[in-house]
């Protein structure tokens, strides 16, 4: 290999790994709460109060067919804190930092915690997941993908708790879809995270049947197995997994659908 090929590698490479981001805080009210700090925490003792679980890295999933899809791969562990807010409040979930060439749709569902207490409650089984909001592609946008306007926005997603939701405890999980490598099987790029909220002030409805995940992203989907570039092209119409938006869900806080 030729020393410019070797370098044209590296660049590749560190592309690549820049363009991974993760969940680094949570702002309700004016209020910041700090999620899992990648490559920090794992070193305190004792550990600190976090508000969002545990990640292991800032990469993706590395099979979205696995429990690791949940919560992100770090082993799916309660965090020591819960964030109270009400019904109707704006969150805005603030990443790291988040780059431009993993183009693809933003998702963020609820899942109610047994008990209300989701210190005892992992997610990765049942029917529990309810998308409350989802951004993806909309030619006529710019930009046109979401997770670009994490981009545009700062590294930064807001999303609205539904304003008739029920109180209790919560599972609140929000995820960017990077689509740049998904042209092959099981290439779609998730990058989940769970924070822990407790709805102090609602109305009285609760969260209804949703999907499963692990369980409802097949590596079949036309929404996971797609080839950016023909989306990009007009090739194909981009159609988001995951299921429709509640329709108790508040309208999109970034922009308008699709």
């Amino acid at each position: 290999m030729t020393p410019f090929s070797s370098l044209a590698v590296v660049l590749g490479l560190a592309s690549l790994v820049s363009g991974h981001g993760y969940l680094k805080s949570i702002t309700v009210g004016g209020k910041n709460y700090l999620a899992w700090q990648v490559g920090q925490d794992n070193y305190v003792s004792p550990p600190p109060v976090r508000y969002a679980r545990q990640l292991a890295d800032n990469g993706p999933v590395p099979d979205f067919t696995t429990k690791d899809i949940t919560c992100g791969a770090g082993g799916n562990m309660p965090a020591q804190g819960v964030i109270e807010l009400k019904a109707g409040d704006k969150v805005t979930l603030n990443w790291d930092q988040w780059g431009s060439s993993h183009s693809g749709p933003v998702f963020t569902y609820l899942a109610k915690c047994a008990n209300n207490d989701c210190k005892t409650f992992k997610g990765d089984t049942g029917n529990v997941w309810v998308k409350i909001d989802q951004l993806s592609y909309n030619p006529q946008a710019q930009p046109p993908w979401a997770s670009d306007l994490v981009r545009e926005q700062g590294a930064k997603w807001s999303v609205t708790i539904p304003p008739k939701l029920a109180p209790g405890e919560y599972l609140l999980r929000h995820e960017i879809l990077g689509l740049h490598v998904a042209e092959r099987r099981l290439g779609a790029q998730f990058y989940p995270s769970c924070t822990q909220i407790r709805v102090t002030q609602g109305g009285t409805t609760q969260l209804p049947a949703g999907i499963a995940l692990p369980g409802a992203y097949k590596p079949e989907d036309p929404g996971l197995l797609a080839a950016l570039w023909r989306i990009n092209q007009g090739q194909v119409q981009y159609v988001a997994p995951g299921g429709p938006v509640w329709s108790e869900a508040a309208p999109n806080a970034n922009r308008p659908g699709p």
